[in-house]
């Protein structure tokens, strides 16, 4: 028999709330790179193979909110997108960059410590 609703809601949320907002300039506890959050998943939403190919000792649990980032490589600053478990991540003491070029294209400049979307998401 399936949980109703009621129970559902009395067990606590079906999906994890996300720590971080959209738009926040975010370092890797573990690789150090930084980024900026331009998305986020309540919960894992990639594919098992992008899951598996991370090593079991440090393979993130699944049950986390994922957030998307513009990101840059430390080494030679070239831009990527990451896909990072929240566990992974703290919010960067560093706003000056650098950053990845999409970040001037989907913000508009940064209030309070954070980027500003450049047009409200829907």
């Amino acid at each position: 028999m399936a949980p109703s609703d009621e129970t559902a809601q009395e067990d606590g949320p079906l999906f994890a709330e996300a720590k971080f907002p959209i738009g926040l300039p975010v370092r890797h506890r573990k690789f150090g790179f930084h980024g900026v959050i331009f998305d986020v998943d309540p919960e894992f939403d990639n594919s098992e193979e992008w899951y598996q190919s991370i090593p079991e000792e440090v393979r993130p649990r699944k049950d986390q909110p994922f957030y998307h980032l513009f990101a840059v490589n430390p080494q030679d600053e070239s831009p990527y997108i990451a896909y990072v478990s929240e566990q992974n991540l703290e919010p960067s003491a560093d706003d000056e960059g650098p950053f990845h070029p999409a970040v001037a294209e989907y913000f508009a400049g940064m209030e309070e410590g954070r980027f500003v979307l450049r047009t409200p998401l829907n």
